[in-house]
């Protein structure tokens, strides 16, 4: 091979590679617009809400240990259609229709397993939703994806289709009838506003609140300036004595009562509308403490039940109402401490 051939070849060799450079290029430039494609084609299924927006007045669903039915009533709140005058805190319910109306998978399967890999054969939750206008909705939920995070689900039956969304729908429904129940209003039970408080328990301990008003106003005209601020300035003393009539004010077990009660809270229902037997199991039979506290023309009775199943509280009944509802350690210490022996000297 002569010189010039030699040349030529390796000119045609340079043409040949770099003509094969720009040919794998453009088969990688390809490959990775088409999973660019295919990604986007994926995220934009996904971020489609696959319900329609909805007004629902009546929702159904069983979260895998308890049916709960709902209904709108005429004032268009949400009602428990097991007792309509359970006091039903409408968080819940309608965070479940929200989402029922605008719910976006993370994820749409059309070309996937048998419903019995994803646990839809055997649901974690089942849900139904209807409307006045003869629309409806069901979901079927199957098991956790791997993360656990997330839940596959079926819509309408169509066993076609199978969505994965977030834990979030399924979080509402395991919400227990219970945890939405408004709790009752619990007056203002700062000292100044009490007149007496009664506990009983194995000792019987009443105690008695007199008041005195420093009086600052002075000479100050009535109505004028300087009285309105004297008045608002005016301090409340308050004088605490016991059954014998016995000055306790200092009493530091008093003072720890006075500060439980200004403090005091419910925890959660426990039970609504109890069955006598369960009222005895709470320990209602022979409560652990009464404590009768007299605010004014106001009164509020708490009755002390037994200790919580977990050990974190206590049984709690007030006034006349037979729901038992469930309060601290720390909202009834004190008052135990009263009924079992007084406040001492």
């Amino acid at each position: 091979m002569s010189n010039q051939q030699k040349r030529t070849f390796r000119i045609l060799l340079s043409i040949a590679i770099v003509l094969a450079v720009a040919l794998a290029a453009v088969l990688i430039y390809k490959s990775r617009s088409a999973a660019a494609a295919e990604e986007a084609e994926a995220q934009a299924q996904a971020d489609a809400v696959i319900t329609q927006e909805q007004e629902y007045n009546a929702l159904s669903y069983y979260n895998g240990s308890a049916t709960l039915s709902f209904t709108l009533d005429e004032a268009g709140s949400w009602v428990w259609a097991d007792d309509p005058t359970f006091p039903l805190n409408q968080t819940t319910v309608t965070a479940i229709v929200d989402l029922l109306t605008s719910l976006t998978p993370q994820q749409t399967i059309t070309d996937g397993d048998t419903l019995e890999a994803y646990g839809l054969d055997n649901p974690s939750a089942t849900l139904t939703a209807s409307g006045e206008d003869g629309a409806s909705l069901s979901l079927t939920l199957g098991k956790t994806t791997t993360d656990g995070q997330s839940y596959y689900m079926m819509m309408n039956g169509d066993e076609s289709t199978v969505y994965i969304i977030a834990g979030t729908l399924y979080n509402y429904l395991s919400t227990p009838i219970y945890d939405m129940c408004i709790l009752p209003e619990i007056p203002d039970m700062a000292e100044e506003n009490l007149s007496s408080v009664t506990v009983l328990g194995t000792v019987s301990t009443t105690l008695t609140a007199s008041q005195e008003e420093t009086d600052t106003a002075g000479e100050a005209e009535e109505g004028s300036d300087d009285a309105d601020a004297a008045e608002e300035d005016a301090t409340v003393t308050v004088t605490w004595t016991d059954n014998q009539g016995t000055d306790v004010t200092d009493n530091e077990l008093l003072t720890a009562l006075l500060t439980e009660l200004e403090t005091f809270t419910l925890d959660k229902c426990a039970d609504w509308r109890p069955s006598d037997e369960a009222a005895s199991i709470c320990g209602f039979d022979a409560p652990s403490a009464v404590a009768e506290i007299a605010m004014g023309e106001t009164t509020l009775t708490i009755t002390v039940g037994g200790a919580t199943l977990d050990g974190t509280g206590y049984y709690v009944r007030l006034d006349d109402d037979t729901t038992i509802y469930q309060a601290t350690t720390a909202n009834v210490d004190t008052l135990l401490s009263v009924a079992a022996g007084g406040i001492g000297a």
